[in-house]
C-alpha cells in the first residue's frame, strides 16, 4: 500500500514539475523581444488605382510605377472635370500637362527623382488598425504620412497625409508595365519656354499633393504637396546611407 502511495506521489510531483516547466518556458517566450514588422518594399514595377479624398473633393489616380526605367506616372482624373498627366523621371524632370483642346503643359526640374522602392525604411510602427475593411499594420513616415498595409497580403491599403488627404488603394497589380509610347510627353511640352511660362498655372492650380515637388523649391512653397516632404526625407536618408 505504501509503495502504491509513493508511486502516486511521484506521479503528481512529475505532473506539477512539467506544468511548472511549461509555464516558465511560456513566460520566457512571452517576455522575449518581438521585433516590430517593417513595411514591404514597393515592387519595382506596378500599376495601382487610387481614390483620393480631401476636403470633400474626389480624384482617381491611375498610378504607374517603373523603378527599373526610372519613371513614375500619375494620371489624375478630377471628379466631373479635367485629366492631369503628371509624368516624373528619375533625373528630376517632371511634366504636368493636359491632352484636351487647351493643350497646356508645364515642366519642372527637381533636385530629386522618383521614390525608391524602399522609401518607407525607418518608418515608425504604430501597431495594427482596421482600414477599409482590412486588418492593417500601420507606420508613420516622418510625421507626414501614415501608411496602412494589409497584414495578410502585404499590399498597401491606405495612405493618410498630414493634411488629412487620404489615398485609398483600389487595385494593386504587381509587375504591370505601361507601354513605352505612353510615357512620352506631348510635342507642345517642348515647343518653347514661352509656352511653359504661359502655363505655369498648371503647377499651383492643378497639381495635387501626390505630385513630388521638392520642399526646398521656394517657388512652389504656396502649393507644397504632402508627398514632397516624404520624398525629401527619403532622399536625405539615401544620401546618408551612401
Amino acid at each position: 500500500m505504501a509503495s502504491k502511495s509513493n508511486t502516486m506521489t511521484s506521479g503528481v510531483l512529475f505532473v506539477w514539475l512539467c506544468l511548472g516547466l511549461g509555464l516558465g518556458l511560456g513566460l520566457a517566450w512571452s517576455s522575449a523581444e518581438v521585433p516590430d514588422p517593417v513595411p514591404t518594399p514597393w515592387p519595382h514595377q506596378f500599376h495601382s488605382i487610387l481614390v483620393m479624398i480631401a476636403n470633400g473633393t474626389l480624384q482617381i489616380i491611375d498610378l504607374w510605377y517603373d523603378w527599373p526605367n526610372g519613371r513614375n506616372f500619375n494620371i489624375i482624373q478630377h471628379q466631373l472635370g479635367y485629366v492631369l498627366y503628371d509624368l516624373e523621371w528619375n533625373n528630376g524632370t517632371s511634366f504636368f500637362y493636359t491632352l484636351d483642346s487647351d493643350r497646356k503643359c508645364s515642366s519642372a526640374q527637381l533636385e530629386v527623382g522618383i521614390l525608391r522602392p524602399n522609401w518607407l525604411d525607418g518608418a515608425n510602427y504604430l501597431g495594427q488598425r482596421h482600414a477599409d475593411g482590412f486588418v492593417c499594420n500601420v507606420w508613420e513616415k516622418v510625421e507626414f504620412l501614415t501608411y496602412y498595409e494589409d497584414v495578410l497580403t502585404k499590399r498597401p491599403v491606405l495612405w493618410v497625409f498630414y493634411t488629412g488627404r487620404e489615398a485609398h488603394v483600389m487595385t494593386f497589380e504587381v509587375g504591370a508595365v505601361l507601354e513605352d509610347a505612353k510615357w512620352q510627353a506631348p510635342p507642345y511640352c517642348f515647343n518653347s519656354a514661352t509656352n511653359h511660362r504661359q502655363h505655369r498655372d498648371l503647377q499651383p492650380h492643378f497639381l495635387p499633393e501626390f505630385s513630388m515637388i521638392h520642399r526646398s523649391d521656394s517657388a512652389s512653397a504656396s502649393f507644397l504637396p504632402e508627398f514632397s516632404m516624404i520624398h525629401s526625407s527619403d532622399s536625405a536618408s539615401a544620401s546618408s546611407s551612401g
